[in-house]
């Protein structure tokens, strides 16, 4: 009887890939049969969430009437819409042409010029080309977009012309020669849009910082320029009414602009409005339009509970990799693979994709949570079709996940769970405490230069704190955590474990 035949032995780990594989695998194991930890990723989310609705719950109201002006709101805290408007309906295409004459040289940051606008509601889209005492003609949008004309001040003829919801704006020193100062779209821009003149003048703020907190407080400034040689153009013939200004917030359609806060000081000067003498237009306005530089970015603020969530994932960070150390568990992994590197890896992928989408879910049930809140304080919070909105969320949740392997790069270097813990939470939030204390110049370098300048992808809009964008901080704390990772690399290849 003949001996049967036998089938040599294969090895399933065929591949570099495959093996790297189970190697991901084996620390998700890992990572899923320890309850405390789970425990610890949701009490990441579960505090992010309540943290940032109590923060919601405890915020004022969005409408502001400082020192007791009428007619000033701020929508969403994070742009102005005020100054004084005056316009016509537009229906369908056309353009409109003016000179501004002359212009107030105070402020330096006045605006004189052409809008067209969705409505006269406060925070209806628009785009706008102006003439600044100190920087020039400028095309703005949106209350966020900026395009710089000519560094030329007036006199100044300038143009806006419309072809659907494509604005294109023009400058001209003669207006025979007209040069593009840039085209924009504004969204949500309906056949019968409101297109005119505009002055706004920004206000005097004055911030105090001191350590915790900082106060602002503002007065408000007050713009006058004249047009002459207005024409506005339809591409079809349509009934065009007189001029009117905007109403006031709550006031009758045709009433004035917002009432002036100091109108019954004796040194307060006219009042916002305008008048119109044998076709030359007077236009006095209180108040910007654009960005509000010093307002409370609420996406940012409600995100205030991450701070409290990154503690546990830093802690989560930490003892993922210092337990093994501790327990001396850490000897069987290296003696199934070898090259430490590829342990790092595969445990630094594995805690980053479960503490992202950890992170998700906080940021997201915080957005959706508060939602109703600041509704209730006549709030307007942003929608999630804000693509400003959606990288400050998705960006958070890449914060958690970027700083959970920073944790584990510090525990690997330390290998004591407390120290690397005080360590990396050091770096996260001392610069954030000590900049609130220094002159915003030198907090800015303190933040720009410390893994604490990742927060700045939570931010939606520049303040005048505002040191690095929002990618550009999210690299440095990366940055760092690439360079403790190089270190903790090396020095689990060169030291015994």
């Amino acid at each position: 009887m003949g001996t049967p035949a036998s089938t040599p032995y294969r090895s399933p780990l065929t591949g570099g890939r495959d093996t790297f594989g189970r190697l991901l695998l084996s620390e998700w194991i890992k990572l899923r049969s320890v309850r405390r930890w789970l425990l610890t990723l949701t009490s990441a989310a579960l505090l992010t969430v309540l943290v940032g609705l109590l923060i919601a719950l405890g915020a004022g109201s969005g409408t502001s009437t400082d020192g007791g002006e009428q007619g000033r709101v701020r929508l969403a805290d994070h742009f102005d819409d005020q100054g004084e408007f005056v316009g016509r309906d537009l229906s369908g295409d056309g353009e409109l042409v003016a000179r501004v004459s002359t212009q107030d040289r105070s402020p330096g940051r006045a605006k004189a010029g052409l809008m067209i606008r969705a409505s006269d509601a406060r925070g209806a889209g628009y785009a706008a080309v102006m003439v600044t005492p100190d920087h020039g003609v400028r095309l703005q949008s949106g209350f966020r977009t900026d395009t710089a004309g000519s560094g030329g001040g007036v006199p100044r003829w300038l143009k806006l012309v419309r072809a659907g919801s494509s604005i294109t704006a023009y400058e001209s020193a003669d207006g025979a020669d007209w040069r593009r100062v840039g085209r924009m779209t504004v969204g949500g821009l309906p056949q019968i849009a409101r297109i005119g003149m505009f002055v706004a003048s920004p206000d005097e703020v004055k911030v105090e910082r001191q350590f915790g907190g900082e106060g602002i407080s503002g007065e408000t400034t007050k713009a006058r320029a004249t047009f002459d040689h207005v024409g506005l153009t339809p591409t079809r013939s349509q009934p065009v009414g007189a001029w009117s200004a905007r109403p006031a917030p709550g006031g009758p359609a045709g009433s004035a602009g917002p009432a002036d806060p100091g109108a019954d000081r004796p040194d307060a000067g006219p009042p916002p409005g305008f008048t119109e003498v044998d076709g030359t237009f007077t236009l006095i306005g209180a108040g910007d339009i654009g960005p509000n530089r010093f307002g409370d970015d609420n996406i940012q603020t409600i995100l205030g509970g991450v701070l409290v969530g990154l503690i546990a994932v830093v802690a989560l960070g930490v003892v993922s990799i210092t337990a093994e150390f501790h327990r001396d568990t850490i000897r069987t992994t290296f003696a199934a693979t070898p090259r430490r590197e590829r342990v790092l890896a595969a445990k630094a992928l594995v805690l980053g994709g479960v503490t992202f989408v950890t992170g998700l879910a906080a940021t997201f049930g915080v957005f959706l949570a508060t939602g109703p809140v600041q509704r209730s304080k006549d709030r307007i919070p942003p929608g999630l079709t804000d693509a400003h909105v959606l990288r400050a969320l998705i960006g958070t949740a890449a914060l958690f996940a970027v700083v959970a392997v920073l944790a584990l790069a510090v525990g690997a270097i330390v290998r004591r769970g407390a120290p690397a813990i005080a360590l990396v939470l050091a770096l996260l939030l001392i610069p954030r405490i000590v900049g609130t204390g220094l002159p915003v110049s030198t907090a800015g370098w303190v933040e720009r230069l410390t893994p604490a300048a990742g927060f700045a992808i939570q931010r939606t809009f520049d303040r005048y704190d505002s040191t690095t964008g929002p990618w550009s901080g999210f690299a440095v704390l990366c940055a760092y955590t690439a360079l403790a990772l190089l270190v903790a690399g090396r020095r689990l290849r060169e030291r015994d474990a």
